[in-house]
């Protein structure tokens, strides 16, 4: 029995780290934090989305020397916003902070914004758009187009104040947490403007300014994917999730699958083929289209790949085969019962758009 420890009381801070792919930032991380926090009780929580490169068996080794340091590893989970719920959830600490494991969070403005809650902030923001911080970290100018866009985007279509509402870098009592969390949508990459939003009333926020500093190792994972997943968490909020998010991009790609199956058509036409063949054949290219789209969008964080890709591709046609005829069906029916061709048409393709989506969810992507 000599080799168990009591262990100490829990710690008044927690941080939570949500990362993929970050080992060699792991022990830097634990690090920098032991050197911003002193004299702080503190714990660090590594939520590691299953990394191939070992992530979470560096953390977990960390954690035998240092019972500060925990990990969390999800299999069959992703995304960051989901791994920042899960996290802050397991947290021990009576506030809670969460930063990127990219060391790119410049981790020594903790204690300021530890201080702005002490002082009745509800959160504490780290910002790169307040005078003394800095976005000079961001790897290429096509990121900080797409950063900015995003900020811009967040505040005309929410309304809110907020300079920064992209930052991953922020921290707020776990009780706050705890009376949000069952509001938030948890999917995606950006979290913080659905913490903000997911409140009743409004809430204080102080912003804190920070550079925004170069990556040191790995890779970013800020893209166009990641903006498209935010104008989705957007769309989720204006709508008051009344309909499903991933239901709204599953909708959004079935649109261009359209334009594609247009062009397509055209084209053939153009090329000899008659109507019949060319519509069948602009009809199965938007298929594959729409399923590799919804694959790295909708579904990117159950993402099929190998044998599943293929299993779920010939599912996914056959599924939305029976949609095209329930499709033709149902329109055909109504306008025989004197409803314009406009209106059978647009209820036959409702009617196909949900059968597809239930297909997908249920048989295709079941994450």
């Amino acid at each position: 029995m000599s080799d168990f420890r009591v262990k100490r009381p829990g710690p008044a801070i927690s941080i939570i780290v949500p990362c993929y792919n970050e080992r060699d930032n792991v022990a830097p991380m634990v690090a920098a934090l032991g050197a911003a926090l002193p004299g702080l009780d503190w714990e660090v929580i590594f939520v590691d989305d299953n990394s191939p490169d070992g992530t979470s068996n560096v953390a977990r080794a960390l954690s035998h020397a240092d019972d500060r340091v925990r990990c969390i590893r999800r299999v069959g989970r992703r995304g960051l916003a989901s791994a920042v719920i899960e996290g802050a959830l397991a947290a021990s600490g009576s506030m809670v902070a969460v930063i990127d494991g990219d060391l790119q969070h410049d981790e020594t403005r903790l204690p300021l914004m530890f201080a702005a809650l002490e002082a009745g902030a509800d959160i504490a923001v780290g910002s790169r758009r307040v005078e003394g911080g800095t976005s000079a970290g961001l790897s290429s100018p096509a990121r900080v187009w797409l950063s900015s866009q995003g900020i811009r985007m967040a505040q005309i279509l929410t309304g809110t104040t907020l300079n920064d509402p992209m930052s991953g870098f922020f921290a707020l009592r776990r009780s706050l947490f705890d009376q949000l969390a069952p509001k938030l949508v948890g999917q995606g990459f950006k979290i913080l403007l659905d913490v903000v939003l997911a409140a009743q009333a409004p809430l204080k926020i102080t912003e804190i300014p920070y550079e925004f500093r170069p990556r040191r190792a790995g890779e970013s994972k800020l893209d166009a994917l990641v903006m498209f997943q935010f104008a989705g968490l957007l769309i989720d909020k204006l709508l008051h999730g009344a309909v499903p998010l991933r239901f709204v991009a599953f909708a959004a790609v079935g649109s261009v699958g359209v334009l594609i199956n247009l062009v397509v058509l055209l084209l053939a036409q153009r090329a000899g083929l008659t109507f019949g063949l060319a519509q069948t054949l602009g009809t199965f290219v938007a298929m594959i289209a729409n399923f590799q789209m919804n694959n790295s969008l909708t579904y990117r964080t159950v993402r099929l790949k190998g044998p599943r890709y293929w299993r779920g591709l010939i599912i996914f046609v056959l599924g939305c085969g029976l949609g095209a005829v329930a499709n033709v069906g149902i329109a055909r029916s109504l306008h025989a019962n004197s409803i314009t061709a406009a209106g059978a048409s647009a209820a036959g393709a409702l009617v196909g758009v949900v059968w597809n989506y239930a297909i997908s969810a249920s048989l295709v992507w079941r994450g």
